[in-house]
């Protein structure tokens, strides 16, 4: 079989849908080995670029021109005898020849629609359409989670046979063993406390990193935070100002995937109060690190977290000083969540996301 991707994202995104991207297709080329994978792209980076060079994996320059990957990437496609062109980022190409070949397309979520207030109006606009129309070309559907898979059969008026929920896994840097010599580099790199608590992503307005600065507001619990500025981070940096607790919080950016995933498991606690969420790679990263959890119980949070993740409610800074201070102080709780939390974590394995994705292929063949 011959499978070619929307490879834009796989090459120029950093987090989120890059390494979605990235993921699905290094999964697929090792446990599926026998196919043959078409990266489309104008243009390659050095992002995946060890996955590139599997043999079963192939980067295919697409057309030049205007617009070439909305009107020429799927014709693209067709002509290298793809039998399946799937759409990774929630877009499928708008032209296509005579020649067959079946559509898939991953959706991710739909915030843009549940929560307007954090887009512009032409973004939305621009998002709906893309999306609908997608969602209309395509064969099949793949929601990354049961809360998407809702959200696509409320706002895109999609059947509900359409779509497949496949969870998506995490890099394989959280699943390995880094050396002892390379945890202490990186807790003296990034001067780590001894004890701390930690968040990652995006510091924007959804992500409300603000609740858990509330929440552990006069306590001496060290919190670090990776993840990239927006402007929402002033509200952040003006709360830790007027409260003396600039020392209390590290920020860092620029880390590493191996570095990331040593300062996972280095903390003692995971906190994520996203408002919503596609999905929540995060969460799967620290249950993965061995590390437990405090999320929110809203959108696909708890599919992510399990039921040994701790659950709070995001608007509720009191609430989430509550579950950190619990955990914080039962070293013994910790450890049985963790533990309970790595077992529930292996669903999320590459292997059987494969076969999941490999089964929906052959499916619509």
């Amino acid at each position: 079989m011959k499978i070619a991707f929307d490879a834009k994202r796989f090459f120029h995104n950093t987090s989120g849908l890059g390494n979605y991207s990235r993921d699905l297709v290094r999964i697929l080329s090792q446990y599926e080995p026998d196919n043959e994978y078409l990266l489309l792209n104008k243009n390659k980076s050095e992002r995946g670029k060890d996955i590139l060079e599997r043999p079963n994996v192939e980067f295919v320059e697409t057309s030049k021109g205007n617009f070439s990957r909305q009107f020429k990437m799927g014709k693209d496609a067709q002509k290298q005898g793809a039998d399946i062109f799937h759409g990774l980022s929630g877009e499928l190409p708008l032209k296509w020849d005579k020649k067959p070949i079946k559509k898939i397309v991953t959706i991710h979520d739909l915030i843009f629609v549940r929560y307007p207030q954090y887009y512009s109006f032409f973004d939305r606009k621009i998002h709906f359409w893309k999306f609908r129309k997608a969602a209309e070309m395509a064969d099949k559907i793949i929601a990354i989670s049961e809360q998407t898979k809702r959200d696509i059969i409320q706002f895109l008026k999609v059947p509900e046979t359409k779509i497949e929920v496949i969870y998506q896994g995490c890099h394989k840097a959280f699943k390995e063993q880094q050396s002892p010599d390379f945890i202490q580099v990186t807790q003296d790199k990034f001067k780590l406390s001894e004890r701390f608590i930690l968040n990652v992503g995006t510091i924007e307005d959804r992500k409300n990193l603000l609740n858990i600065v509330k929440a552990i507001h006069e306590t001496n619990i060290p919190l670090v935070v990776v993840g990239r500025k927006t402007k929402y981070y002033q509200k952040i940096a003006d709360f830790l100002k007027k409260n003396k607790m600039e020392n209390q919080i590290l920020f860092l950016e620029g880390v590493s995937m191996d570095e990331l995933a040593v300062i996972y498991k280095l903390a003692d606690i995971f906190v994520y109060p996203s408002f919503f969420e596609g999905f929540g790679i995060p969460v799967i990263e620290a249950l993965f690190s061995k590390t437990v959890v405090v999320t929110s119980n809203t959108s696909c949070l708890p599919e992510a977290g399990g039921p040994d993740s701790v659950y709070i409610d995001p608007n509720n800074y009191v609430d989430i000083r509550a579950k950190i201070k619990f955990l914080w102080e039962n070293a013994s709780e910790r450890k049985r969540r963790e533990e309970k939390g790595f077992e529930f974590v292996q669903k999320f394995n590459d292997e059987p996301i494969a076969k999941e994705l490999m089964n929906l292929y052959q499916k619509i063949i």
